[in-house]
This record gives C-alpha cells, structure tokens and sequence, in this order.
C-alpha cells in the first residue's frame, strides 16, 4: 500500500461511518511517521507568552556564532578604568612628526588602551553608533614619561607606543594628571611587553572558533552516519587531547615543586638578588629599613639644594631633564653609591625634580590618608591661632617617620622663603608646587577643586608659621 500524507487521503477514507477500523489505522500510521512527529513535538512547543517557537538555525556560522558568544567571551570586551577630560596633542603618527597641537578630549582607559573622543561622552556614544570610532591607542608594548620638555605647559607626559605614534596628555590640575599618569602606567605594566604574546592571544583564539566550529559541525551531522575516517579524525582528536592534558598536569606538579622549594624573599635580599626600591616605597618600611625616620636621599637633595641652590632663580618651580631625573632615579633604586656634587648633576633643578618625584611617588603622601579630613577641617578655621593650634596638634600626632621629614622638609623650605629676593619663590609659590605633591585625598571623586585650595592653603601655614608648630 503506498504512504500518503493527510492532504492526500480521500475524504470517504477519513469519515468513520465508512471507513471504520481501516481509518483509525491509516491515521495512527500517519501519526507514527517521522516527520509528523516531528512536526506535531515542536507544534507542542510553547514559550512562556504562548507563541510557537522559532525552529534552531541550521546554518553552521550563525550556530557556531551564538555559540561562540556565550562559551568564548571576544577579546573586545574590556573593562572602562578611567575616564575623563584631558589636553591631547599628536605629536607622531608612525613615526612621522606631526605639528603640535593641543585639543580637549574625552579620554576613556581600558585595560588594554585608550581612546580619545572628541566631543563629550554622551555626543561620542551617539556617534559611536552612527559608525564614528574614536582614535584608539594599544598600550601593549607602549612606554609612558613625563615630558616637561616637550611642551612650555606643565604637568605634561608622553605615550610612545610600539607602532611609534606619540601623544601628549596634559591637565593644569596636578594631582589630576599624575593620577592619570599612574593609572596608564600600572595599566601599561600589568600588559606583556613582548607584542608578540599578544598576537598569540589572537591566534589562541582563532583556533578556539575553529574547534568550536568543528565541534558544532560534528553535532549538526550526528544524525547522519559517520564515515569511518571521520571516527578516526576524532578518535585522532581525543587522544592528542588526552596529551594535552597529561602535559598540563606535568608543568603543574613542577611549579608546584618549584613554589615550595623557592627560597624566602629574606634570602634573596641577603643575596643581592632582589634590592628594596627607594623611590615608591611606603616610608615607614624605608625608614625602618634604614633605622631613620628621615630617608637619606631626602637628606642628601636638601643638603644639595642648601649648598647651591638656595639663589636660584625658581628653585622647585623650574623643571629639570625628565631622562636626567630618571637617570638619578635608577642610581639610587640601584643602591648605588650616589654623589650628587658630581658634574652629571651639577642642574640643580634635576635634583629638585628627584626629590619631588620621591615625594609623588609614595604609596601613601607624606600627610596621610587618614589624617587628610582633619588637616582640612583645621584650615577651615577663622582664626589664624586657632587653625595653627590645629594644624600643630595634628601634626604632633603623626607618625614619627612622617612628623620628622615633615619637619625637615618644611624646615628646608623656609630657607628658601628667605631668600625670595633672589630666587623669587615666596612661600605661596611653594605652597602651589608641595601642596598637591605632599597632601590628597584617598578618594579623589569629590570637589579636587576645592581639595587644591585647601592643599595649598595647609603647605603656606606650615611655611608661615613653621617655628610654632614645629617648636
């Protein structure tokens, strides 16, 4: 008898009165096929609004796609870290020299690289959506620096990256900028410094969608017979997984023997193989390290600045070489024995600019955290007696490592107050260049602004009136 669908059975086949038992089973024949099985299953299938379903797309890109979306998450998806205004100027593009010029810019960090936008944030995602990307800079493998001689402008830093474009970001705001500066530069660290790992993460991950499309087309063909090569592609495939694996468990036992076995940091020390850094340490662990509560080398600048810079026009204003200063930087993070009467330092200000540059660089500014609030409640007072009273209590309840440089610092600088006549640096001059440097606030989200008066303000009445708190 030949098989026929419902469309094709005569009418006097389905009516019962004539067809009786014969038509009950030509439709519980065709009930029984395949395909109305099929097809009356997914009839069945209703989604939580009660509409039927849309059938699974057989096509493989689009399968392996979706698939790919939820199990490989892209590459692309980086985390926002900073962002906000900054002055911009490209001064290279591939290692052509560009005329500089300055632009205010959106600035968005990720953790891979930062774009630059022109217009606001809310006027770059519109025109993001409209096909307008931004100008986008890759920091694997790029270097950052201060570049206070590229530009008559303060407080400005240089991104060189591998592809030898060259930017320059700048802020008038001091503790703005070197916020930025740190976070691009610990952004920078945290990437691998040789561009080829990173184009092995790409490759890593083309390889992953060739599996999974592989993968996928092995399931879409699970219903039709397998040839036998293909059985032996895939038993080929488990095996050099099965390899893999076992690889994987003989790196992990040796550096777990490794770890265990690794000596102390104590040891290594005493070796000379790891030295302790001067510049970025907490300043209590360096004054303790060397049984002092004023660092050396913020000893020996001082004593630098005393015997030859007190007259200098500027002195703590003017900057001096960025690589000069970071040259003395390496010297004495190195350990090595440092001579700043030597000619290589015979700039006074590139030793002012070391000493600044140690102040920045502390984990933790010279007046802490957690005494910041109270220092600026103190300032706030009407009476000149009374907020130096404050500012004297405060001060006496800080920390010996940071009360004492404090008091050296501050002691030093009254000596270059006093001769203001020839260097031309009053103590609301100095005010501006320590405040910011010396004094912030663990969280810099609320009014800066405001915070910088206050900054300033504090570093002028500790000048001012150093014998009273300081007695």
């Amino acid at each position: 008898m030949q098989k026929s669908t419902n469309s094709d059975i005569p009418v006097e086949t389905l009516n019962p009165t004539r067809q009786g038992t014969g038509a009950v089973q030509m439709r519980i024949k065709n009930a029984n096929s395949h395909h109305d099985r099929l097809s009356q299953s997914k009839s069945m299938i209703l989604t939580e609004v009660g509409k039927v379903t849309e059938p699974i797309s057989r096509h493989r890109r689009n399968h392996s796609q979706h698939i790919l979306k939820d199990v490989i998450p892209p590459l692309e998806q980086l985390m926002v870290e900073k962002e906000g205004y900054l002055q911009k100027a490209k001064i290279a593009d591939g290692g052509k020299k560009l005329r500089k010029n300055w632009t205010t810019s959106w600035i968005v960090l990720s953790s891979r690289k930062i774009e630059f936008y022109k217009e606001s944030k809310q006027q770059a995602l519109s025109n993001m959506k409209t096909g307008n990307k931004p100008e986008s800079v890759d920091l694997c493998g790029a270097h950052i620096e201060w570049a206070k001689e590229k530009s008559s402008r303060k407080n400005v830093f240089q991104i060189t990256t591998l592809s030898g474009n060259e930017f320059l970001l700048q802020s008038d705001i001091d503790f703005i900028i070197l916020d930025w500066f740190h976070a691009i530069k610990n952004a920078i660290d945290r990437l691998p410094k040789d561009p080829s790992s990173h184009s092995r993460n790409l490759e890593l991950f083309k390889i992953q969608r060739s599996s999974s499309t592989e993968l996928l087309s092995h399931y879409d063909s699970d219903t039709k017979e397998q040839k036998p090569e293909h059985r032996k592609s895939l038993m080929f495939r488990l095996h050099h997984s099965a390899s893999d694996t076992s690889d994987k468990n003989r790196v992990k036992s040796r550096l777990k023997k490794f770890i265990t076995r690794r000596p102390s940091l104590k040891t290594l020390q005493e070796k000379g193989l790891i030295k302790d850094q001067i510049f970025g340490s907490h300043l209590h662990t360096l004054c303790e390290r060397e049984k002092s509560t004023v660092p050396r080398f913020v000893k020996q600048c001082i004593e630098a600045v005393e015997k030859r810079g007190l007259d200098v026009d500027g002195i703590y204003r003017v900057s001096g070489n960025l690589a000069t200063i970071q040259k003395l930087r390496f010297i004495v993070n190195q350990e090595e024995k440092l001579n700043l009467d030597d000619s290589q330092w015979e700039d006074i200000h590139v030793v002012t600019g070391a000493l600044k540059m140690f102040f920045r660089d502390l984990p933790e500014p010279l007046f802490p955290y957690s005494f910041f609030e109270q220092f600026v409640e103190a300032i706030k007072k009407q009476d000149n007696n009374t907020r130096i009273e404050a500012i004297k209590s405060l001060v006496q309840k800080l920390p010996p490592p940071n009360r004492d440089t404090m008091k050296v610092l501050f002691g030093h600088l009254t000596k270059i107050v006093a001769r203001a006549s020839k260097n031309l640096m009053s103590t609301h001059s100095l005010g501006i260049v320590f405040g910011p440097t010396l004094l912030r606030a663990e969280d810099e989200s609320g009014n800066m602004a405001v915070h910088m008066v206050y900054q300033n303000q504090i570093a002028e009445l500790m000048l001012s009136a150093y014998d009273q708190i300081f007695s």
